[in-house]
């Protein structure tokens, strides 16, 4: 058989309801050279038996057995089956617009740097309105069309948006495919990919309609909880390319509950947090497990060990960095922002 251009791999579990509507998405695009690798990972619904009619109706469609074994196996599984250049993915409850994938292939095509891209998405709901802080989200996602500014940017969230990235199959296997841990496999094959100093983007436009539901599993499984968020990005932030690998101490600026976790996971790195910076007059003068806490006019001068900015407000983390380029700092060098 030959090989397709493009391999889609798409787990699903008890989605009888919603995955003949994101497979057809990818069917009907303006890619037909391509495969679409469904894994039916331990369903217990109709699941298997619309794959298996998908299947039957167009052979562009392969149905596997993940054994309920969960995500990342199914995608391996489906990664070991594929044979393409690329490789996609897709979640079983999400929808494909025409020209998502034509776009990245494109893109990677005319970009031999890039590991992969990922797309702008709508966010929906069936039940009611998406979360303002996820439609910020989204709105950030979107603005990280350079391989530079996504690089500046991994430690603030994870940088892409999983259901939309294609990838070279290539450098994918060269990171090791999706790892399985008590961590967010997503956000650490980014970090991974980035640390080997592969280039990630987004595209700016639309490609990916991706549905938000209480049952999300960034919602329910614990590996997404913020604590292993803040966990793998202090494992990048001290090694490799990280700004910290060196095992300098550091200053952290937000003594709030982002900093402070991310505190404890450097410690656990071998990296010393020697300062906190704060705004809030109640805490500065203070210390907070023995970490004296300054305020930003005590900082001074950049050259005195890596500053982390680890505020999650945006607008407040906006305000921060032109605050410290205006002082002569340089993003990347002298601060990162990991909120």
């Amino acid at each position: 058989m030959p090989v397709p251009a493009v391999s889609v791999l798409l787990p699903a579990r008890n989605a009888e309801a919603t995955v003949a509507r994101a497979v057809r998405s990818l069917l009907t695009g303006t890619v037909r050279d391509l495969r679409v690798f469904a894994v039916d990972d331990g369903s217990t619904d109709g699941t298997r038996e619309v794959l298996t009619d998908l299947a039957a109706s167009d052979s562009r469609v392969e149905v596997l057995d993940g054994r309920g074994q969960g995500l990342v196996a199914a995608l391996n599984l489906a990664l070991r089956e594929a044979t393409s250049p690329y490789v996609a993915r897709m979640d079983a409850d999400d929808e494909a617009l025409p020209k998502r994938l034509e776009a990245s292939l494109t893109a990677l095509e005319a970009e031999p740097g890039l590991a992969g891209v990922g797309t702008a998405v709508e966010l929906f709901r069936d039940d009611k309105p998406v979360s303002p802080s996820l439609q910020a989200y989204a709105m950030w996602l979107s603005g990280l069309t350079s391989a530079e500014r996504l690089d500046r940017e991994r430690f603030i969230e994870s940088p892409l948006c999983h259901p939309s990235v294609c990838l070279r199959r290539d450098a994918l296997v060269a990171a090791g495919g999706w790892r399985d841990g008590d961590f967010p496999e997503d956000y650490a094959l980014w970090l991974e990919l980035l640390d080997r100093g592969f280039g990630l983007r987004n595209l700016p436009e639309v490609l990916l309609r991706w549905r938000d539901s209480d049952g999300r599993m960034t919602r329910t499984d614990p590996r997404y909880a913020v604590k292993r968020f803040m966990w793998t990005k202090a494992r990048y932030l001290t090694r490799g390319r990280g700004p910290l690998a060196d095992g300098r101490p550091c200053t952290v600026w937000g003594a709030g509950p982002s900093g402070k976790t991310l505190t404890y996971f450097l410690h656990q790195e071998g990296v010393r947090v020697r300062r906190y910076v704060e705004v809030h007059p109640r805490k500065v003068g203070t210390r907070i497990h023995g970490i004296p806490v300054i305020s930003p006019q005590e900082l001074g001068a950049p050259g005195d060990g890596h500053l982390l900015v680890c505020v999650g407000v945006r607008w407040a983390r906006a305000e921060i960095r032109e605050d410290l380029i205006g002082r002569g700092w340089v993003e990347g060098r002298d601060f990162t922002c990991a909120a």
